[in-house]
């Protein structure tokens, strides 16, 4: 009897003791799991909090579709993040593709960054910011856009992840250039794409000029290369004096087509970008896209760098930049002295790019 209760008495205190000991296992264990939550999350806090500690990025660049403009903006961007990737010593890879003017294309494209972990997404031109900012709304991957000739009015002011650079035109500046020329251009035509919603503004303005000055204008739309012929035909059938397009992409990847036409029929075409008159349009006063893409690089290697906090919805490029292809204005007989007086000019020749 003695010995039971000897023996009860040992397994009640070595009970009591594997109770303790458990008691401070879990206790340990709880520990352990609150100190490699915390550590998980300073670690997860430190990938994304402090993107200045990458040694390496990674940028898509998505042009709206092929032309001069976008190009030579393209271009610009690959080559200003290269050459900040040598000054701060880490590695930039730069893609750049082209969404042919397919909005399904340009999802695709802005997919595909998103899911290839880009640092940030640069899309060039209203359409391809505007899907690209959409295809990022819950990556919250930067969208850096660059060439959106009205952010507000495209939608894309007030989003954390965007921001980028705009080539607003000063509509009323190359109206002026038009009267300047040709005091007496009694009606103007207006060339322009209904699918670019970077035109319907300075459209618009160049109406409300127009009628405030008593000319009177024709409006003629397309959306192919074909329709832009055709529509080029129009209005020189029309007998304009001359003819206004904004910065429309649809317009500029046609120009090679119409230039040498309207060139015959008399008829200076005044543009929204040099691009076009490259191309061989008559004149345009607008920024200089080499400078819109270098800036646009900077403003995206600080988003991917430093994170969006500091930028601004976007930035306006200064223009003043009037440049005229001297070959079209021989073709024109036309004296484009005058514009020396209203800015910095620029003279050029028609390049087939």
């Amino acid at each position: 009897m003695k010995t039971t209760k000897l023996n009860r008495k040992v397994l009640a205190v070595i009970g009591i003791l594997l109770t303790f000991a458990l008691v401070l296992g879990l206790a340990a264990c709880g520990g352990n799991n609150t100190d490699t939550t915390t550590t998980a999350a300073d670690t997860a806090e430190t990938e994304a909090g402090d993107p200045a500690a990458k040694d390496s990025y990674k940028f898509a660049v998505i042009k709206q579709l092929d032309h001069a403009s976008l190009d030579e903006i393209a271009n610009a961007i690959k080559a200003e993040l290269e050459a900040l990737g040598e000054q701060k010593g880490v590695t930039v890879q730069v893609e750049i593709t082209s969404g042919q003017n397919d909005q399904t294309v340009l999802k695709q494209l802005a997919d595909q960054a998103i899911a290839d972990k880009v640092d940030a997404i640069i899309p060039i031109a209203t359409m391809a910011a505007q899907v690209t900012a959409l295809a990022a709304e819950e990556s919250k991957t930067p969208v850096i856009f660059a060439a959106v000739s009205d952010p507000e009015g495209a939608e894309l002011t007030g989003i954390d992840y965007v921001t980028g650079t705009s080539d607003a035109l000063n509509t009323a500046f190359i109206m002026d250039m038009m009267l300047a020329q040709n005091p007496d251009a009694a009606k103007v035509g207006l060339l322009y794409s209904l699918s670019e919603t970077n035109s319907a503004k300075p459209i618009e303005e160049a109406k409300a000029y127009l009628d405030a000055k008593g000319i009177a204008y024709t409006e003629q739309t397309a959306n192919t290369n074909d329709e832009v012929v055709a529509a080029a035909t129009a209005l020189i059938a029309a007998d304009v004096d001359a003819i206004f397009t904004p910065t429309d992409n649809v317009i500029m990847a046609a120009e090679l087509a119409i230039y040498e036409d309207l060139a015959k029929a008399g008829i200076p075409h005044y543009t929204g970008a040099d691009s076009f008159v490259r191309n061989g349009a008559f004149a345009t006063c607008g920024v200089n896209y080499t400078d819109l893409g270098t800036r646009t690089a900077d403003l995206a290697f600080e988003a991917a760098s430093a994170g969006m906090a500091a930028l601004e919805d976007f930035y306006l490029m200064d223009g003043g930049i009037i440049t005229v292809n001297t070959e079209t204005a021989a073709a024109l007989n036309a004296d484009y002295s005058m514009f020396g007086t209203m800015g910095e000019l620029v003279e050029v020749q028609t390049t087939e790019e």
